[in-house]
């Protein structure tokens, strides 16, 4: 009876399984930095409890190296940005919407032999932050506002935004935008401080630092489209999604659960409260009956 059961679960996910065959066993990858490690633990509990055997090999590195893993059969899939995909991997000029960048990356991987998933809520681009007083005072909501007040406000970034199209050349080529001083900051988390601590007014971030709820700063809107989305999908090897025909409904249930806001919060679990990926990630999915 419990294995007629068991068939039965196994088969409504659409997994392919006979009592010749072993459960289907799926490599889950991941980059080197807290969101990738919070989703990749998503992607690898939702499909456990789809019936597959889960491999985790997570925090491999860079953009570089989870994808070389990817086309070397080393993983068969793991979250990426379709920005990311679009200007790092394709190398093509991160131009477009979303569903531009989209049609693109799904062009641009398809010979490669490997298939994006539809994305997630979660578009984890470019950002420059205030504090609310900031943008009282200098009337800031859009990068255009910040244009015009950026001759008396210094600027904290990462060592490479100096020098990166989309960086300060982009700023000033979109925008005309140029800062009072500008002060390099590697670790994002000094930048924070510096913004905290009245050693900078502006600083670089990404959208989903939970910082920005955490401590209430402004995001000012790129208005004039200078960054392009960098919305989070799973990219995933042609021939899992072809051996596994369950592979895809579990990953894309969780991506529609997941948007900017949410994933500040499960990032804020891990690096300030210092749980573990996969206790938010299980938490997650309890909560969102996916358990």
């Amino acid at each position: 009876m419990r294995r007629r059961l068991l068939l039965g679960a196994l088969a409504a996910h659409g997994l392919p399984f006979s009592p010749a065959r072993a459960a289907p066993l799926l490599r889950v990858g991941s980059k080197n930095f807290t969101e990738q490690l919070v989703v990749a633990e998503l992607f690898a509990q939702a499909l456990e409890r789809a019936g597959a055997t889960v491999q985790r090999r997570v925090n491999l590195g860079g953009t570089a190296i989870a994808q070389q893993a990817l086309l070397a059969g080393e993983i068969d899939l793991y979250p990426e940005y379709t920005g990311t995909g679009l200007g790092v991997v394709l190398r093509q000029p991160p131009q477009g919407d979303a569903a531009e960048v989209l049609a693109k990356v799904r062009a641009g991987y398809a010979p490669l032999g490997l298939d994006w998933l539809d994305p997630s809520g979660i578009d984890n681009g470019n950002a420059l932050l205030v504090l609310p007083e900031t943008a009282r005072r200098h009337g800031l909501a859009t990068l255009s506002d910040l244009a015009r007040a950026a001759p008396q406000l210094t600027l904290a970034a990462g060592n490479e935004f100096a020098d990166r199209a989309d960086g300060l050349p982009g700023l000033r080529r979109v925008y005309g935008m140029e800062f009072r001083r500008f002060r390099q900051f590697a670790a994002l988390g000094l930048r924070y401080a510096a913004l905290n601590h009245g050693q900078a007014d502006v600083v670089n971030a990404y959208a989903t630092d939970w910082q920005i709820a955490t401590y209430g700063f402004t995001t000012l809107r790129d208005d004039r489209r200078l960054w392009p989305p960098y919305q989070l999908a799973a990219v995933v090897r042609q021939q899992a999604l072809r051996d596994f025909p369950g592979l895809a409904p579990p990953l894309l249930a969780i991506g529609a659960r997941l948007d900017n806001a949410v994933m500040q919060e499960l990032n804020r679990q891990v690096d300030q409260d210092g749980d573990e990926p996969r206790e938010v990630a299980a938490r997650f999915l309890k909560r969102q009956g996916l358990a």
